[in-house]
């Protein structure tokens, strides 16, 4: 768990920080600095992951474990710059540091203080003396007279407290939990957590004191505390961006869709700004900011900003310093630089520390600081036209579900964003002197990816494909275009790329027209700015032309926009997305019949069952792919399931059991060495074909009989699947068989079921995809008392194990 992770982890980096401060001002450190930056870029990772493998309602870890991740990370990159000679001149390194070290001990002062006041004495002790220790090195950074001892002794205290947790832990499984240290007692803990009310996203507060850190960057230059903005305040910018596109994913995962939009949105910002810092190093002066893109930019957190203060208004007041934030940008020449966006930095540094201060107090306490959601309920509760969509199943796709929301807001978004940044028009002999790169690449790519994936993952298949298809394209040619990658010179090769990819794009948008008429239109517009790509490969770009294509393809992704924003925050008040452009029959042609139900839940199952007994046919998972039953008792319901498949002869529906128990009043029936290979073989993936008798007669099969197995033999297996074994526990015996057309390929997920059977399933119980891709094992037992088995199919379960 995270509290015997961080007891290892967190005293790790503090040691190496100890030991590097060690040491008198005139002596060199005993840890280099490109060696201590490694060293914690390596604990880094490992430190994120055991915040985030902890539950995330149960305590004050994940921030923790998230923010000192992120410091490290930052904090370890300008360690190897200044170890590598890259930040030569007197104090920049100390002027590097100093905007993360003042962020992370404002977060470190923040979570003591609501550690204590959750009853956690230990991390509120282990925050304090981390705050000491950076609070000493932002004084040795402003001043050398303090010396490197007394932020050594900071990080020496946190190795003790380490230790003595760790301790405390040893003692507590040597003693078999009789002894426990006081604050080292996780049973203890345990039962005061369960106490404690928590509820919303977890991992908004990391998310907003990410803002933080990349804000104080601007907000020490903008008060004067570091006299200029160079390369050596990347790391927090770029550290910072990085972890928020990992918290809009985990954000994902807690079903918030818009404020994983919005830490999307912020994470484009940061990446953006780092580029600008980064820039001067090898071009004097600042770049220029394309304003199209910074102004859309705003109308976009504006759009985000409405929608979400109808969920919770502090959050959408919020957003509205984002907004300010772009046109501060879109407004001055020097973009970053300039006095106007940091005085603004400031506001969000002061608005994102308090909300956080406000998420985390409210993820733990009962008494919560009030945010408006109370009030626009109110106010909604009166309207008829607006009500917001809520309920468990307020994200389940349409079919099955998924651990993500949904996340077409954020690409549609981001496809605005890199259309626009196309409008930018700048120096081909200095295309890095406009800051388009980071519009292209981060939002166009990096987020096109992630929302491809996330799609992927909740069945849309087609919208995943393009999505990442998509993705593909923005990054090879913002890189070839905006990174100067592509020369003055146009190649052959790459207009036969370019060729390439508007084939692909042509079969998705073929398959658009049978998806909804926005996304053919969002395909085909996107045809468009493919072909700009083209004639600019090839030379031949008309004036006006890569303009208007873009703008084209911005509008409609606008659109998009605003009905999955619509969509997924409201009832009834929806933009239409509008009818498939080419109607198919069968299926696929309407809405379907077929419930869709999640395998997760007991209710799910119970459901299925009572559908089972009831006659119909449903499609299930077990250990190995899905599979089509029917209950034995309902013959009607076996004809039914051996007609919708079509079931050839030389492939009889087999049966399955959930216990041996149920063959007992039988047992007489089969020979001794029958009975002692069942007992060893099952619960597997292993059917095994036994001789037809009476012992049929005992599982009530009746005239469902005559559809299973052959006359000679039947094909029987318990398999190694809680949520199978419960269903047969609840209808009975059931008849199996696969769940798709006999001669096609075996289905490994849910989604498949429908999309192979149609109308002539009642049901699916969805598992996600099977944990196995091969069939069962069928062997052949019918002359196992003669000491010879065979094997009409060798499946999972290999030879060798039988």
């Amino acid at each position: 768990t995270s509290p015997l992770c961080l007891s290892p982890l967190c005293p790790t980096g503090s040691l190496l920080l100890a030991v590097h401060f060690y040491s008198s001002s005139q002596a060199a450190p005993l840890i280099p600095s490109t060696a201590l930056g490694v060293l914690l870029l390596l604990l880094s990772p490992l430190l994120a992951y055991a915040g985030i493998r902890r539950n995330p309602r149960s305590c004050l870890l994940v921030p923790l474990c998230l923010s000192l991740s992120c410091f490290w990370s930052g904090y370890g990159l300008i360690l190897v710059l200044a170890g590598r000679g890259v930040l030569p001149a007197p104090g920049d390194a100390g002027h590097a540091l100093l905007p993360g070290l003042a962020t992370f001990t404002l977060t470190l002062l923040l979570l003591a203080l609501l550690a204590l006041l959750s009853a956690q004495p230990f991390l509120a002790l282990l925050a304090a003396a981390m705050a000491l220790a950076t609070g000493h090195e932002i004084a040795l950074c402003c001043s050398s007279s303090l010396g490197p001892s007394a932020v050594a002794c900071g990080h020496l205290l946190v190795c003790l407290l380490g230790g003595y947790f760790a301790l405390g832990r040893m003692l507590y499984f040597l003693t078999k939990g009789r002894f426990a240290l006081p604050g080292t007692d996780l049973a203890e803990r345990k039962a005061q957590e369960q106490g404690w009310a928590s509820a919303g996203n977890p991992f908004v507060a990391p998310g907003l004191l990410l803002n933080v850190l990349s804000a104080s960057v601007f907000c020490c230059r903008f008060l004067g505390v570091t006299h200029k903005l160079f390369l050596g305040h990347v790391p927090w910018l770029w550290a910072a961006g990085t972890f928020q596109l990992g918290i809009c994913v985990l954000s994902y995962r807690a079903m918030d869709v818009l404020m994983a939009t919005a830490f999307g949105f912020t994470s484009i910002l940061k990446f953006a700004g780092g580029y600008s810092l980064l820039y001067p190093t090898w071009q004097p002066g600042e770049p220029a900011f394309p304003t199209p893109v910074l102004v859309v930019f705003s109308v976009l957190f504006a759009v985000l900003a409405l929608f979400l203060s109808l969920q919770s208004p502090v959050d959408g007041l919020y957003l509205l310093v984002f907004v300010a934030y772009c046109i501060a940008l879109a407004c001055s020449p020097k973009g970053f630089f300039a006095a106007g966006p940091q005085g603004v930095a400031v506001a969000i540094f002061v608005a994102s520390a308090s909300l956080a201060l406000i998420h985390l107090y409210n993820l733990r306490a009962k008494a919560k600081i009030p945010t408006g959601k109370g009030a626009v309920r109110a106010l909604l509760a009166r309207s008829s036209l607006l009500k917001l969509r809520e309920g468990p199943d307020l994200h389940s796709p349409y079919l099955g579900y998924s651990k993500y929301a949904d996340a077409e807001i954020l690409t549609y978004a981001c496809s605005i964003l890199a259309s626009f940044a196309l409008t930018a028009t700048g120096d081909p002999q200095a295309p890095l002197a406009t800051v388009a790169i980071p519009w292209v690449l981060v939002a166009g790519g990096i987020l096109h990816l992630l929302g491809g994936s996330v799609a992927f993952a909740r069945g849309k298949t087609l919208e995943s494909s393009a999505f990442i298809l998509y993705a593909v394209m923005w990054i090879i040619w913002g890189l070839a275009r905006f990174a100067g990658l592509q020369g003055t010179s146009r190649t052959f090769h790459a207009a036969l790329g370019i060729v390439a990819f508007m084939l692909f794009n042509s079969f998705v948008v073929f398959c658009s027209l049978f998806l909804s008429t926005t996304w053919f239109f969002y395909s085909l517009t996107f045809m468009l700015v493919a072909g700009s790509f083209l004639l600019d490969a090839i030379h031949a770009l008309p004036a006006g032309y890569d303009l208007a294509a873009s703008l084209i393809f911005g509008l409609v992704s606008f659109y998009c926009f605003l009905a999955a924003l619509a969509s997924s925050t409201l009832e009834g008040l929806c933009l239409p997305m509008g009818k498939p452009v080419v109607q198919l029959g069968g299926v696929g042609a309407g809405a379907s019949r077929c419930l869709h139900l999640p395998a997760r839940k007991a209710s799910s199952v119970k459901r299925i069952a009572d559908i089972l007994r009831n006659g119909g046919t449903c499609g299930i998972p077990t250990d190995t792919v899905y599979v089509l039953v029917a209950a034995c008792s309902r013959p009607d319901a076996v004809e039914k399931a051996h007609r919708s498949k079509r079931q050839a002869q030389d492939r009889p529906m087999s049966l399955w059991i959930s216990s041996l128990k149920q063959l007992e009043p039988a047992k007489h029936l089969f020979t001794p060495l029958l009975w002692d290979f069942m007992e060893a073989a099952w619960p597997s993936p292993i059917s095994l074909v036994i001789p037809r008798g009476e012992w049929v007669d005992f599982l009530g099969m009746k005239d469902s009989a005559k559809y299973v197995g052959t006359p000679q033999s039947v094909a029987i297996r318990i398999p190694d699947c809680s949520v199978t074994t419960h269903l047969i526990d609840l209808v009975g015996p059931i008849v199996v068989t696969s769940a798709n057309p006999t001669g096609e390929a075996d289905t490994t997920h849910h989604n498949q079921v429908y999309a192979k059977l149609g109308d002539k399933v009642d049901a699916v119980l969805c598992g996600g995809p099977s944990p196995e891709n091969i069939a069962s094992t069928v062997v052949d037992c019918t002359k196992i008392d003669t000491g010879n088995i065979g094997f009409f199919r060798v499946g999972i379960i290999p030879k060798s194990q039988v």
